[in-house]
């Protein structure tokens, strides 16, 4: 098994760096026109800034707006509105937009540019869509050949967005060091079928340490909608280090549980990084981690918000049946808990969701 790492070709962050939209495609030799597609949100804020950095490099634009979930339906939605033949497309928004956005145009082999507007995920620089039911619950996973040509990061837009979405992005980045030191310790593939690299190992852990230090300082700046040297340090760590470490070193158990818990409706309302960060307790007590590691992130978790048991993500009055369900669909063949250096079984995952229930309200 070849070692791989993938990365983006170019990655921008600073404040107000959607002014340079159109310079930053012009630099990169990208052919218009150009297909934003984003949602109802980020198009009242950004769209003038939009048409007036494209248009002065000369780019014409054309907006597609999605509503809901990453759909097989919303991406073919999509795919029908480059019918005016555009040549580069720019996914602005969230997660599930630039999810969307990046499956489209890869089925149309065209340059894809994320540009997310919240740190909620580690999602924008990576080559991989999460595509979900009408309903909420995680269907597909589609692993793309390329990642971005461009990853281009506001970071006064982020300072401006609900600071609840930057919480549940350090808790997607919580799980990088975890997740990839298990690949690791596994000798598993990463998520582009190669064996994880020695830096993108480092990126992660970097991930973890720059949370540990900077997640306090940079809740306060968000709440203050603030861009402070902390702010940009851990909206750097939501994108690109838990971007890069994840893709390159690998997913394990956490994420797997995170999609087991996508099948109770009371998560519903909970985003993505909140399910995962419960995950990296789950994965931690599958581990038979060290318990002073496991006091280290519930507290840090407890700093910044995070859920540290399954009343925080919806689930108080859990019942046997549907942990047991959660638990199936953690451990169904092909998902990455498999990655983990021992063998795992949803009688074991359903024992480290109580387990980590209880050491989570331990702290309460």
């Amino acid at each position: 098994m070849h070692a791989i790492f993938c990365a983006p070709s170019r990655y921008t962050q600073g404040p107000d760096a959607t002014r340079s939209l159109g310079a930053e495609l012009a630099t990169l030799r990208l052919q218009g026109p150009v297909l934003v597609v984003t949602s109802r949100s980020p198009r009242a804020r950004l769209e003038p800034t939009w048409h007036a950095s494209l248009s002065a490099a000369g780019y014409a634009m054309h907006v597609h707006e999605v509503v809901g979930e990453c759909t097989h339906a919303e991406i073919a939605r999509i795919v029908a509105a480059t019918a005016a033949g555009s040549g580069v497309i720019v996914g602005a928004g969230g997660g599930k937009v630039i999810d969307a956005a990046r499956a489209a145009a890869m089925q149309l082999q065209r340059p894809f540019v994320s540009c997310p507007t919240i740190a909620s995920t580690d999602a924008p620089c990576s080559a991989i869509s999460v595509v979900y039911s009408e309903a909420g619950v995680v269907v597909e996973i589609l692993v793309h050949p390329l990642n971005p040509v461009l990853v281009l990061v506001d970071s006064r837009v982020i300072a401006e967005a609900p600071v609840r979405l930057l919480v549940a992005g350090m808790g997607d980045a919580l799980s990088t060091m975890f997740e990839a030191r298990a690949c690791m310790a596994a000798n598993k593939p990463n998520t582009r079928g190669g064996a994880g690299t020695r830096s993108a190992l480092a990126l992660a852990e970097l991930c973890y340490r720059t949370l540990l230090a900077d997640g306090v300082a940079a809740l306060a700046a968000a709440r203050a909608h603030e861009v402070t040297p902390a702010l940009e340090r851990i909206i750097e760590a939501n994108t690109l280090l838990s971007g890069l470490g994840f893709e390159s070193a690998g997913l394990a158990a956490a994420h797997a549980v995170h999609n087991g818990l996508t099948v109770a409706p009371g998560t519903h309302d909970y985003l993505h990084g909140e399910k995962v960060a419960f995950g990296v307790l789950v994965q931690l007590q599958l581990e038979g981690a060290d318990p002073a590691l496991v006091h280290e992130v519930i507290t840090f978790c407890r700093a910044v918000g995070l859920p540290t048991t399954l009343a925080g993500i919806g689930c108080a009055d859990l019942s046997d049946a549907l942990l047991q369900q959660i638990a199936a669909r953690a451990v169904i063949a092909g998902e990455s808990i498999h990655n983990e250096p021992f063998a795992v079984t949803a009688d074991l995952v359903s024992a480290a969701i109580r387990a980590a229930d209880a050491a989570g309200r331990g702290y309460t």
